[in-house]
This record gives C-alpha cells, structure tokens and sequence, in this order.
C-alpha cells in the first residue's frame, strides 16, 4: 500500500473509532430496576454520560490526536501511536468496568433518584439490570483505537513527511539591508539618498524664523 494513503486510512480509522466511542457515550447503557423507599419500583436508564464519564474526554482526545499526526514527524508520529494505543486501553477499560459491575456503573443516578448513598446500601436497592450493546459497541472502538496505535507505531516510518507549509520560515534582518545600501558607494546609477521625513513641528519652528521649511 502507498505510503500516503496509509496514513489516511489509519488516521480515519482513528477517527473513526473516536466518533464511535463518542456516539456510545450519548446512548443508554443499563436499565436498572430500583426499590424506592415509599414508591415500589422504578426502572433507570442510565447513559454512557453516568456509566463511563471519563468517556467523552477520551474520545476527544483520539480526534486531537488524528489531528495531531497529520503534521506531525516520525519521532511524534510513535509517541501519538504510543497514546493511541493508551487511549483505547483506557476507553476498553470503562466500558468494562461499566458492563462488569453495572449496579456500580448506575450509582450516580439511584442516589439522584431515591437519595440512597454507599456503595452497599446501592448494591440492595438495585433489583435487577439489563445491560444494552452500546457499552460493547464502546470496547469495540477502544480495541480498534489499540489497533491503529500500534500501526501507526509499526508503520510511521514509511509515512511521508510534513509539507513545507510547515517548515519554519526564515526571516531577514531589516536593520542588516538598510546598512548594506548606506555602505554601497555613490555612484551615477545608484539611487539617490534617503530623505528624512519631515517634521511638523520642526517646519513651523522654520516658518517662525524666516525659512522655508520646503528647501531642505
């Protein structure tokens, strides 16, 4: 495969995986059956946002990082494979921990919804949970987010390099070419001598004595 379209793919497919770890971060992830004090029963859904908060910064982490590798050299371009391979660990991990324990994962919503507190105390007043495929759809995406780290790690090194858009511009000294036409001799086609501007002020103190401030 080309070089250049390597990288294209591998940095959609980072993309990719980070937009779909966002969009299982906005669905329900656990219906949990509640015991209310006075009230019977209640069932909860509770989001990515309450299951897996960390969630939405990890993802917006992998575009800034699919960003980030568009410009970057071969040395940056293995530690971003490096933090990809990080960020798709950590998303896998609270996408499990949500489906691991999810009478944990609800906590934040039965303490909002019945005002019981303690991880105990949640534990046996959660009846049941049902448990949706969006947080599986969220470790899928961690595992693709691995993926591409590691080949980005493998493969940068056949990338192609920035542009020179972004190479650094050198800039010349002002100063330095004022001074090279002031030292060049006088010569019949060189061009004439600078004349200072003029100043208003000085004009009207030539005016007050008489002169013509124009046949300076």
């Amino acid at each position: 495969m080309a070089p250049r379209r390597l990288k294209l793919i591998l940095i959609l497919a980072i993309l990719g995986a980070s937009a779909l770890a966002l969009l299982a971060w906005t669905q329900v992830w656990v219906h949990a059956e509640v015991g209310l004090p006075d009230a019977g029963t209640q069932v909860l859904q509770i989001d990515g946002a309450i299951a897996a908060p960390a969630l939405t910064a990890l993802a917006l982490c992998g575009f800034a990082l699919a960003g980030a590798l568009t410009i970057a050299g071969r040395l940056i371009r293995i530690v971003l494979g490096a933090l990809e391979v990080l960020l798709g660990v950590s998303v896998f991990l609270a996408a499990f921990l949500a489906v691991d324990d999810p009478s944990n994962a609800s906590a934040a919503a039965v303490t909002a919804a019945t005002g019981i507190a303690g991880h105990e105390s949640i534990q046996l007043s959660v009846l049941g949970t049902i448990v949706t495929p969006w947080p599986y759809v969220a470790m899928a995406a961690a595992v693709l987010m691995a993926a591409a780290g590691v080949m980005v790690i493998l493969t940068s090194a056949r990338w192609p390099g920035p542009t020179r858009k972004y190479q650094a511009v050198r800039f010349e000294s002002v100063t330095s070419a004022d001074d090279s036409v002031s030292a060049a001799p006088f010569s019949g086609n060189s061009p004439p001598a600078k004349v200072a501007p003029s100043d208003s002020v000085g004009d009207w103190d030539d005016l007050s004595r008489g002169e013509d401030p124009t046949a300076r």
